[in-house]
């Protein structure tokens, strides 16, 4: 049943938000009363807390699955974009700035789990780019690696791109374009074409 509670929690704060939805929601969407969720579940806080955790661990083993496929690494980083869009297409309210917002303890420690993971899997990404030739080799991998996290998470900013005016999934295709075009070699680029291509 907690599997369970976190799967229905994950879906519903994401499509929401972390303030909008109540245990009372969860409760009704799941048909099962409220108790039950208290009883897997002190509070929202800690609901909110666990269903963080839940989905990063979710997406980490996801990107892992990709990774495992030895791409070359420009594939690799579309595989991961489309996966990430996959997952938050149904995504409608501002769940990062909720979470920032209403429980800033779980948001800062959600974002130094992101980067921690995030950061690895971006240098050895660029590491391995360098070696195939699809990047330059005077790139800096640890400062590039750092420019891409604060990227990343700063296109979900709904203040800076309101998905009202700016379509989410051009956002975020757009900011890759823009990372890749940064750091290929004219080998990267007419691998990096061939993806772009099929998005457009």
């Amino acid at each position: 049943m907690r599997e369970k509670i976190l799967e229905i929690a994950s879906e519903m704060f994401l499509n929401l938000g972390f303030k909008s939805v109540t245990m009372d929601d969860i409760a009704s969407e799941m048909g099962i009363s409220k108790k039950t969720i208290y009883q897997h579940f002190d509070n929202k806080t800690k609901l909110v807390e666990a269903t963080t955790d839940y989905v990063f661990h979710f997406v980490c083993t996801g990107i892992d699955c990709i990774r495992a496929e030895n791409k070359n690494p420009i594939a690799e980083l579309f595989q991961i974009n489309t996966f990430i869009k996959q997952l938050l297409k149904n995504e409608k309210a501002s769940p990062q700035h909720q979470l920032q917002k209403y429980y800033p303890r779980i948001y800062k420690k959600l974002k130094a789990n992101q980067f921690s993971i995030m950061h690895e899997c971006v240098i050895e990404n660029l590491k391995t780019g360098m070696e195939l030739g699809l990047y330059r080799e005077n790139i800096k991998p640890e400062i590039i690696g750092r420019f891409y996290f604060l990227g990343a998470t700063g296109i979900k900013d709904q203040d800076l791109f309101p998905p009202d005016i700016y379509s989410p999934n051009d956002v975020v295709d757009l900011f890759l374009e823009y990372h890749l075009r940064g750091i290929v070699t004219k080998k990267g680029e007419k691998e990096l074409m061939k993806y772009i291509n099929q998005i457009n």
